[in-house]
């Protein structure tokens, strides 16, 4: 069962309830493959709210794997989520905002239980 606590949520992939986690090597991962020089502008570019679907699959692999899973980016891009692209979408906002608060989320909206925003995180005005 997830810990909202620590930045864990809970989504069904595939038929299956799985827990996603971004940790400090799953950040580091997503750094490297967003090109971002650090966790500030990873959170920068997660804060403007437009991703891409493959955008989207890199961070629920990151989450996947940060939660012990082994999964590839190809194997994500071949699941099946409730609710299709918008299910995939909430997946990834409850996520940002589990790990960032509400104002790294794609969609800026907080997701169930999530934590309070960190100071350190740019805030939208």
């Amino acid at each position: 069962m997830p810990n909202p606590r620590r930045g864990e949520v809970e989504a069904v992939l595939d038929g299956r309830p799985r827990t996603l986690v971004l940790t400090l090597g799953a950040l580091a991962e997503l750094e490297a493959a967003f090109g971002a020089d650090d966790l500030m502008a990873l959170a920068e570019r997660f804060a403007r709210g437009r991703l891409s679907a493959r955008d989207a699959a890199r961070i629920i692999a990151a989450g996947l794997n940060g939660a012990g899973e082994s999964v590839t980016l190809d194997e994500v891009e071949r699941m099946r989520a409730e609710g299709g692209a918008a299910g995939f979408a909430h997946m990834v906002a409850n996520l940002l905002s589990a790990t960032f608060g509400a104002e790294a989320s794609p969609t800026g909206t907080p997701g169930p239980e999530a934590p309070p925003a960190s100071p350190t995180v740019p805030q939208r005005a």
